[in-house]
C-alpha cells in the first residue's frame, strides 16, 4: 500500500506508541487534530488531509471515542525506520 512520506512519520511515531487527538465541531465532525509523541511532543506535520487518508485506508482508527491509534494494518505498512534511542 502506497502511504507517502509524512504519513510513514506520522505511522512510525503512532507505532512508538503515539496518538493523534481529534476535536469535533458543533456538526459532530472532526475539526482538528494534534498527533502526540509519546514523549508529549507535538507532531507538526499531521495535517488534516493526511488524518483522513490515513483513516479511509485502515490504518488508524478509534475505540471507544477516544484516540485514534496505528491498526495492526498500519504496523503492517509501516516501513522501519533506525532511532536515535
Amino acid at each position: 500500500m502506497n502511504v507517502s512520506r509524512n504519513g510513514q512519520r506520522v505511522l512510525h511515531v503512532l507505532a512508538q506508541g503515539g496518538v493523534i487527538r481529534h476535536y469535533k465541531d458543533e456538526n459532530g465532525r472532526i475539526s482538528d487534530i494534534e498527533c502526540i509523541t509519546r514523549g508529549g511532543w507535538l507532531l507538526s506535520l499531521c495535517t488534516l488531509n493526511l488524518f483522513k487518508t490515513l483513516r479511509q485506508k485502515g490504518l488508524i482508527a478509534s475505540s471507544n471515542g477516544g484516540p485514534y491509534r496505528i491498526t495492526r494494518i498500519g504496523l503492517q505498512v509501516v516501513r522501519s525506520r533506525p532511532d536515535n534511542r
